[in-house]
């Protein structure tokens, strides 16, 4: 079995500077960096939006314009530029696509169960939207999911957000470890 390292929404406009920006959200580059170097698969979810997509302030949805396909926002953070990335997941692609989960209408599950990765570790940005999302999708996928903690930060809209998203993600079934346990875990 193959172990795999699913990057959640990665992207400039989620990190300091960014049309959405997570606080701190370039410090989970370290953890994502090391893990990426210890994994066997490497896939990376990316909100890849139509500049009129219905989750944006303009067009009735709660959120600023953010990663609106092709433009530097959309891009990976330049952390993400050494990492050797085996697939990349566009979602969110559709007008109406809310495109929180890396699962919904993707082949990310197809291609994790193609190169045999059952036991998925999930990092990224934002805790309490799409990492949540996503690693409880994973879940349902059947998939042996842990939550990497210090590799994920959150918008934290509202006091307790984040601690709330990981409590869920854990009811789901997913684990919750620190990045140097998975390293010490998988021996590197």
């Amino acid at each position: 079995m193959a172990t795999a390292l699913l990057i959640i929404d990665f992207q400039n406009d989620f990190t300091p500077g960014g049309a959405l920006p997570v606080a701190d959200g370039d410090a989970i580059a370290g953890p994502v960096q090391r893990l990426a170097d210890a994994l066997d698969v490497v896939a990376a979810t990316r909100d890849w939006h139509p500049a009129d997509h219905s989750s944006f302030e303009p067009y009735g949805g709660p959120w600023p314009v953010h990663c609106v396909r092709d433009t530097h926002g959309a891009e990976f953070h330049p952390a993400m530029a050494e990492i050797e990335i085996d697939a990349v997941i566009s979602k969110g692609v559709d007008r109406d696509d809310p495109g929180y989960s890396g699962f919904a209408g993707t082949e990310l599950a197809g291609l994790l169960r193609n190169r045999d990765a059952e036991d998925v570790f999930v990092v990224g940005l934002a805790t309490e939207y799409c990492v949540r999302v996503s690693a409880i999708d994973a879940v349902r996928e059947e998939l042996e999911v842990t939550l990497v903690e210090d590799g994920t930060r959150g918008l934290e809209v509202h006091k307790g957000d984040v601690a709330r998203a990981i409590e869920e993600m854990r009811a789901a079934g997913a684990r919750v470890a620190q990045s140097a346990d998975v390293l010490a875990a998988v021996g590197r």
